[in-house]
């Protein structure tokens, strides 16, 4: 999430009532969490496992619950509870809108643009030329639409990340302010469901084409000339790299990476990055002559038995 017009640190403690540690004027241009930070961002941290990764990432402002030793050109605000305070700037930045059709702000739509009956467009949304958008889908807000994407009926995209942390009476949610880009070319099926950033953007690449039934999770990002097919599952912070094909029913856990080319078989479970250029199969997915040679080890396994 950028800032316009970029806050000083002195202007977000006060902000928050909080105290900071560093050059009062030193520049905040963004918020982002973690896995999205760019040079200029706050990102924020509450236990001491990720102390050092935040601190060492690209962001420049660490919001944090205990004051810590930090590298140069970096400030702290210092929280008691940073969670909710990274929540409140947020919300302070880019709060909660309704959806008014009369009264979109920020929205634009090409003249070429189908958009079909019973189709919910959300504020800050863009839809390029000739664009063509099936009945029931729902475009929330900061949505990126580029030219000549097809996005089916019933589909919701830019739904809110699905992100908590979890407290005594329940779970807090993360407030989503990122949105979502598909870029040209890309074909959403029926009844997909596309999160958005939390703090940035879930992206869709040129030319990626998306089955009925494919959901993918907050900041994921898939690359050119894909092909999803139906009811993949994406977690949140996924990279999906170009010419990735993903058959029926996969799932992907978080934070991994999925290399170029890879062709990954259906109904597979990927728990770690997948190298490219290779086919895989199972669960946890393995390449797919290992996976065939443990199942026709495993079918010979009985007989092994008998002759014991």
């Amino acid at each position: 999430m950028i800032l316009k017009p970029a806050q000083s640190l002195a202007e977000i403690a006060s902000l928050l009532g909080c105290e900071f540690r560093g050059d009062p004027q030193h520049e905040i241009t963004g918020l982002n969490e973690i896995h999205r930070v760019e040079n200029g961002d706050i990102v924020f941290v509450d236990h001491p496992k990720y102390y050092d990764k935040a601190l060492q990432s690209a962001a420049t402002t660490i919001l944090i619950d205990k004051e810590v030793e930090y590298p140069e050109g970096k400030a702290l605000l210092i929280s008691n509870q940073p969670f909710d305070d990274f929540n409140r700037l947020t919300r302070h930045f880019e709060p909660f809108r309704t959806i008014n059709p009369k009264r979109l702000t920020k929205t634009n739509i090409a003249a070429s643009a189908q958009i079909f009956p019973n189709v919910t467009i959300g504020n800050q949304v863009s839809i390029g030329e000739n664009v063509v958008i099936y009945p029931g889908a729902v475009i929330l807000d900061r949505t990126i639409i580029e030219d000549q994407v097809v996005v089916g009926a019933n589909t919701v995209v830019g739904q809110h990340a699905f992100y908590y942390k979890k407290n005594d009476d329940g779970y807090d949610p993360m407030h989503t302010c990122g949105g979502v880009i598909l870029k040209k070319n890309a074909e959403l099926g029926a009844l997909c469901t596309i999160d958005a950033g939390v703090t940035a953007q879930t992206i869709i690449g040129e030319g990626t084409k998306l089955d009925n039934q494919v959901h993918v999770g907050h900041d994921s990002i898939i690359g050119t000339n894909c092909l999803l097919a139906a009811n993949v599952g994406l977690a949140g912070c996924v990279e999906v790299q170009d010419n990735v094909t993903l058959w029926g029913q996969v799932g992907c856990a978080s934070d991994v990476v999925i290399g170029e080319n890879a062709v990954v078989m259906a109904q597979s479970g990927i728990s770690k990055n997948l190298a490219p250029n290779k086919t895989y199969f199972g669960s946890p997915a393995k390449d797919v002559r290992l996976m065939y040679r443990e199942m026709a080890a495993l079918r010979k396994l009985p007989e092994i038995i008998e002759n014991l």
